[in-house]
């Protein structure tokens, strides 16, 4: 799919919001991608998620792993597309952490799995998971790459789009500064 395709398919299921957005990295922007408003239609998780597995298919990859919450759709289509097992890294005490009795073998080619990377923090979290547990890491993919031009730096990386999108550092952003209020959109809802 090319990146108009894919940009229609946001905007057609109100995917690709416009306004004044706290990221989970802290950063400000005037869009926000809510992959789950695309990835609730299984049709179109499909479809997006295909992109990565045609990607990795011949990688011999054996475990997809994401970072919850948002990865964890993206990482069971892309896993089940591969026919290879499926985990997710979640947060307790502020750290991604593997729980519910997940493991990663010693050995294990990895593909790490996001729904949108704009710094890449919480990707960084799990491939040091993954290298923790002596799993290899595979590669990293997303659906939406909106980190700063050149990539966020991952070693084979893929995503499905590419997005160019403006963030600030809140103290010199400019929505702030016209006192728009501020959305939190992932899963704690408004920012304070």
């Amino acid at each position: 799919m090319d990146k108009k395709e894919i940009l229609s398919i946001f905007r057609e299921t109100g995917a690709l919001l416009e306004g004044h957005f706290q990221l989970t990295s802290g950063l400000h922007s005037p869009q926000y991608f809510q992959c789950a408003k695309v990835l609730q239609y299984p049709r179109y998780g499909e479809v997006l998620c295909r992109e990565i597995s045609e990607k990795f298919r011949a990688a011999s990859v054996e475990l997809v792993i994401s970072p919850a919450m948002g990865g964890i759709v993206v990482g069971q289509e892309v896993g089940r597309q591969l026919n290879v097992r499926t985990i997710f890294a979640e947060r307790k005490d502020g750290k991604l952490q593997l729980r519910r009795g997940f493991q990663i073998r010693k050995g294990e080619k990895t593909l790490v799995c996001e729904d949108v990377i704009t710094t890449g923090g919480s990707v960084r979290e799990v491939i040091d998971i993954v290298k923790d547990s002596g799993g290899i890491l595979s590669g990293v993919a997303a659906v939406v790459d909106r980190s700063a031009p050149g990539g966020p730096g991952f070693e084979n990386f893929f995503a499905a789009m590419r997005m160019d999108i403006l963030t600030y550092k809140p103290e010199g952003c400019p929505l702030c500064m016209q006192k728009i209020p501020v959305e939190k959109p992932g899963s704690t809802g408004k920012a304070l």
